[in-house]
């Protein structure tokens, strides 16, 4: 049995059915682990989604923020924004089955050392901490008042960690964290107006991964198209899956076993 790790799928159901094929990949030997954004931006969110959810427990998926904010569209009120490609998933026959299943995902994955969520794994928690902040929103995800949690649910505050938040304020960071964050300070307040390469940082701020931890877990992440898949000045273990196929780049394959990449280019585009 082989564990793929695949990056930021974001509607690119070409390249995901190519990459596939090039690593033999067979349902009923191996496995996948996606780390979120299945769809958003790119040509097919629509069967990447059903594609992804007929593996069943053979794919391990969890949530990015392209993701939470396809289900606060269709939940929680939030407006499609102009370059969205989420329309096909609103209008599918099979919608609600497929919210269904994309709401149940969590926002971590842990399996013996391996840690897998978007974005990172904030350097202030401690994995047993992020274990337990992740499950906290997974209820209140699978909670009666979802919808009105999708409708509060964006916003840049709070900044930084405190272990008394509560409510709104508390589940909006870790929510931040898991799937929005990239620079970060000593402190660990997040910063969301650079999204592009290291060069972008902004003053006092680094990425997340080169601050040091208490603990050694191997951490995969995407969301960070503008790394190339590399970590560089990483203080962790870290492995970026993110090679931006929907910006023209590639979707990469990590096989946790080896530590092999595999990576399939983006194809043209049919005008």
């Amino acid at each position: 049995m082989t564990t793929y790790v695949i990056g930021d799928l974001q509607g690119c159901h070409t390249e995901f059915l190519v990459l596939l094929d090039r690593l033999a990949f067979d349902p009923a030997r191996d496995r996948l682990w996606l780390v979120g954004d299945l769809v958003n931006r790119g040509p097919d969110s629509l069967a990447c989604l059903r594609q992804v959810m007929a593996l069943g427990d053979v794919a391990q998926v969890v949530l990015g923020n392209h993701d939470l904010h396809l289900l606060a569209v269709a939940r929680g009120g939030a407006e499609l924004k102009r370059k969205d490609t989420l329309t096909a998933i609103l209008e599918a026959p099979d919608r609600e089955a497929l919210l269904d299943w994309l709401q149940s995902r969590p926002l971590l994955v842990t399996e013996d050392d391996w840690v897998m969520t978007h974005a990172g794994l904030l350097p202030q928690w401690s994995l047993p901490q992020a274990v337990a902040l992740a499950k906290e929103v997974g209820q209140r995800l699978a909670g009666e008042s979802s919808g009105a949690f999708f409708e509060q649910m964006y916003g840049n505050e709070p900044a930084c960690w405190r272990d008394d938040l509560d409510g709104i304020a508390r589940l909006r960071f870790i929510v931040n964290a898991f799937t929005r964050m990239r620079f970060i300070d000593a402190r660990g307040r997040l910063d969301f107006s650079a999204k592009e390469g290291l060069e972008s940082a902004p003053p006092g701020f680094a990425p997340w991964f080169t601050y040091p931890r208490c603990d050694d877990p191997r951490i995969l992440f995407g969301h960070w198209a503008a790394l190339g898949g590399r970590t560089p000045a990483s203080r962790v273990r870290a492995e970026a899956l993110d090679t931006g196929c929907v910006w023209g780049g590639s979707l990469s394959a990590l096989n946790l076993a080896t530590g092999e990449r595999v990576t399939e280019p983006r194809h043209p585009r049919q005008s």
